[in-house]
């Protein structure tokens, strides 16, 4: 029993010697297993006779010694049809044409292969191909995911950005460090902008942060899971390691403290998600910067005028400003009700008008208008008052008939009054019921127009506000109580300045005084240099406003303010304080840790040495350069078994997330090793592996069974033939749009959306059903197809497309009959099998003619006698589409051999 009740305690004490505890709970011995011992370059196997006729690469003795070992023998190699067809849907994703068969499988070129090869990785459909593969691993997603799940209209850049480094065959380490640290490393390349995305490229709550603030509990663990999933996936995508396992407890079976997974999140705690500008033409950015940096210069100089100015004016200045400050500390704290708000307008000169009904004819006496005061786009005081307005009364609600004009500003723009009321005395008074205030010149709001009033009184002559609490109609208005509303323009709160020092002066009178005397210590010429400088800077953001906008991606970034799609900030963008949290339970902060990372080599130090004052981004620098260090055992490894399993269907380690004591053995632990070091000391060129892969003898293989060496390896995890594997659902739908002759080969920009969106501004609804099929704008890519995480496209989704809510490094292959009823009669296959078949009766072939063509379009191979009749017969009966609909279910097209 005492045993029992230690133990009860130690538990409900949240167990925190262990959240407390600094020294490393794992032995030596953990880190000799496999994917932590030291990372060097195997010796090649000897072969026997056999084995040395057979290779073809380096790579092939290793495969080949692991047969041998398990009594197989490689299989023939395949003919060049199944090669072409293998190696396109492998580069580019896309079947060959008849004509691009024809001329491999009868060229003379003894390097016809090669060249192939060579071709395809030139294609920017390589690119495309192979970013898709990438974007699985990152759960890259054009929604936020959660409750909302609302749209990221500016996540694109980064999609592309993957697209144009896979085609621009960038190393390795270069993408690494432009994803996690390029705004810092490269800021003023458009690639280390956009490549930040792949911070922000996983979910994201939009309640817990845009409507939540970081002082709640929701809003902490908002922020909490925020950090871990961007730890989560740079671990998981560069290091093949699960180190959020270690969030709530040191991890059950890897070296991996809670220590130093918190150390992880402190790297990322000053981030946010959120939209951060970019210029896509060198050219503009360089100018830009120019341009910005001379503005800087003048600003430095006008704000040394500034200070002689102020030095001239003695010490009455700080004497004003001090009063100043304590008036408007004191002023009246800005209400939850801002006050009456009109609906955006495009135009200045719209009018938009708001009315009060006060019941019966009443005695108006005067008129008083108070401004709203509202931080949007940095307006603050004075939000949204009309630059020119009237002010009219009237028995008749319409104001058609008889109406009295009271007050009328409308000739010439009037000042902004910004906290001050705007007082009419109305002489003689007049007796009406409705009381209206016409904006005729509306305020600029950003880019469009608004008319905004934070509260009408209407006064008698005894000096009461008749219009408190009375009722108010409008032209539009947008309600979004309790901030804005047209109940809100009667209610009695508004925010005043008004009070007035012990010497009876007011804010306007003081400020009045410091700037007399701030123009009294101002002399001649710096009154003149000033308005050189002013010119200057004028010159300068007419020039900065004639530059295209810049363009947006949605990225990880450090930013003040709030908002939907902006992440909060956090104290002006420094770092947040990262404490051990007990149980990961964000109400129970421990010890507080520094950035740094784990521990992949015994005894390594795991901690970041930077200096006290370092920048957030050194942070990230920091751990891009901690993957990137040439000893690193996972880092290497954990790539070239990604891109080897996209080449044969599974990786030399098939838990390419996992790398750890609960991820699988490697089949090939040498293999790996060679692998990974000519990658790391052989330029770390992408498509350089590809060529090593694909000219091997291992790659070059028949996928036919063999019973026989079946019985001794049925997975063939020791790659005696090749693996037979289904088309991903982006190489089914791109293969389909190829073939039906519609495929638009744009690339890059905004995704195109294959559904039809309803109810955005709140939770959208994404309703596929809706679509068209034959919308042109869908013709794309699957790459470039608009990734919804919460409702995901039913059709891709029964074809085992990635869920973009979780990494996948490896996506599902399975075989099921929704799967055949969705070739079969999905509105997009049904669609597209038409549109083939409008093709093929375009052609000049009669019909045997064309389902010869349409069968090598869609295999790659001629039908014999008995096949082509067979077809032909049931084209005859049922037409050339339904025949087209049959064609797209065949194995031979569905799979690659």
């Amino acid at each position: 029993p005492k045993e029992v009740q230690k133990i009860k305690s130690w538990v409900n004490s949240g167990a925190a010697e262990l959240v407390q505890q600094t020294k490393a709970p794992y032995p030596k011995e953990a880190y000799e297993h496999w994917s932590l011992k030291p990372l060097e370059q195997p010796g090649l196997p000897e072969l026997n006779d056999a084995g040395a006729r057979w290779v073809r690469h380096p790579l092939d003795a290793f495969v080949y010694q692991k047969m041998f070992d398990h009594g197989l023998s490689p299989s023939p190699e395949a003919d060049r049809v199944t090669l072409i067809r293998r190696i396109y849907f492998d580069l580019i994703g896309l079947p060959p044409s008849a004509k691009a068969i024809q001329s491999f499988v009868h060229s003379k070129n003894p390097h016809a292969y090669e060249l192939l090869i060579d071709r395809l990785l030139a294609s920017e459909a390589y690119g495309e191909r192979w970013a898709r593969h990438w974007l699985d691993v990152v759960h890259y997603a054009d929604t936020h995911g959660y409750d909302k799940d609302k749209p990221r209209p500016n996540a694109w850049p980064y999609r592309d950005y993957v697209i144009r480094s896979f085609n621009a065959d960038k190393p390795y380490s270069r993408f690494v460090e432009e994803q996690l640290a390029g705004d810092v490393l490269y800021p003023h390349s458009m690639d280390g902008i956009t490549a930040t995305g792949f911070i922000a490229a996983g979910p994201w709550d939009f309640i817990g942060h845009a409507e939540v603030s970081e002082d709640k509990l929701d809003g902490k663990v908002a922020r909490h899971l925020d950090r871990d999933d961007m730890v989560a996936v740079t671990m998981n995508t560069f290091a093949s390691t699960t180190v959020q396992c270690a969030r709530c407890h040191h991890h059950k079976f890897d070296p991996v403290r809670m220590e130093d997974y918190y150390s992880l999140q402190s790297v990322f705690s000053a981030l946010d998600r959120a939209d951060r500008t970019f210029d896509a033409d060198a050219s503009v950015s360089r100018k830009r910067r120019q341009w910005m940096s001379s503005m800087d210069k003048i600003q430095e100089e006008l704000d040394e005028l500034t200070a002689r100015v102020r030095e001239a004016a003695g010490p009455s200045l700080p004497e004003l400003e001090s009063s100043i400050k304590e008036l408007e500390g004191s002023k009246k704290s800005k209400p939850d009700a801002y006050g009456y708000h009109s609906a955006i307008a495009q135009s200045q000169d719209e009018t938009k008008w708001v009315q009060v009904d006060l019941g019966t004819p009443k005695d108006i006496r005067k008129l008083v208008l108070r401004a709203s005061d509202d931080d949007f786009n940095g307006i603050g005081a004075g939000f949204g008052f009309p630059l020119r307005f009237k002010i009219e009364a009237s028995n008749d609600p319409a104001f058609i008939n008889a109406s009295a004009l009271l007050v009328d500003t409308t000739p010439e723009d009037v000042p902004n009054p910004k906290r001050v009321p705007l007082s009419f005395e109305i002489n003689p008074p007049v007796m009406f019921r409705f009381v209206r205030v016409s904006a005729t010149r509306l305020a600029i709001r950003s880019k469009d127009y608004i008319f905004s009033l934070a509260e009408l009184e209407i006064k008698n002559s005894g000096g009461n506000n008749v219009a408190l609490g009375k009722t108010v109609s409008s032209k539009d208005s947008i309600e979004a109580s309790p901030r804005w509303a047209k109940a809100n323009l009667v209610d009695g709160k508004f925010v005043s300045d008004e009070k007035v020092t012990a010497g009876a002066k007011t804010l306007a009178q003081l400020v009045a005084e410091k700037n007399a005397l701030l123009k009294k210590a101002t002399q001649p010429e710096w009154v003149q240099r000033k308005q050189i400088l002013l010119e200057e800077k004028e010159m300068l953001q007419s020039s900065l406003d004639q530059l295209p906008p810049p363009s947006k991606v949605y990225a990880g970034t450090v930013h003040q303010g709030s908002g939907a799609f902006r992440g909060t900030g956090h104290m002006g963008g420094k770092p947040r304080t990262i404490h051990v949290l007990s149980r990961g339970d964000v109400d129970k902060p421990g010890k507080t840790v520094n950035p740094g990372v784990i521990p992949v080599i015994y005894g390594q130090e795991t901690r970041f040495e930077l200096p006290m004052d370092h920048d957030e981004g050194e942070r990230r620098v920091a751990l891009a350069r901690w993957i990137l260090q040439k000893k690193h055992p996972l880092t290497w490894r954990s790539i070239v078994n990604r891109i080897w399993q996209y080449h044969f269907g599974a990786g030399i380690c098939d838990s390419p997330n996992d790398f750890g004591l609960m991820g699988s053995e490697p089949t090939h632990p040498e293999l790996l090793d060679w692998l990974a070091v000519t990658f790391r000391d052989g330029g770390q060129s992408f498509k350089q592996l590809h060529r090593m892969i694909l000219t091997s003898a291992t790659y070059r293989q028949t996928s036919n069974a063999n019973l026989e060496k079946a019985s001794i390896d049925s997975g063939n995890r020791y790659l005696w033939r090749m693996n037979r594997r289904r088309l991903e659902a982006e190489a089914v739908r791109d293969s389909v749009l190829s073939l039906a002759g519609v495929l638009d080969r744009k690339m890059g920009g905004p995704a195109f959306m294959d559904f039809v969106i309803e109810k955005p501004e709140h939770s959208p609804h994404y309703e596929y059903r809706l679509h068209d099929p034959m919308d042109p704008g869908s013709h794309r890519r699957s790459i470039y197809r608009f990734i919804v995480r919460s409702q995901q496209q039913p059709f891709m989704t029964t074809l085992d497309c990635a869920d973009p809510s979780l990494m996948v490094g490896r996506r599902n292959e399975t075989l099921t009959p929704s799967q055949s009823l969705a070739l079969l009669n999905n509105p997009f296959m049904v669609a597209m099998a038409k549109e083939w078949g409008r093709k093929l009766e375009k052609s000049s072939l009669d019909l045997p003619g064309q389902i010869q063509t349409a069968i090598e379009a869609a295999t790659g191979k001629k039908p014999d006698a008995v096949e082509l009749k067979r077809w032909v017969d049931y084209a005859k009966t049922h037409g050339l589409a339904n025949t087209c609909r049959w064609m797209l279910n065949m194995n031979a097209f569905l799979f690659v051999d």
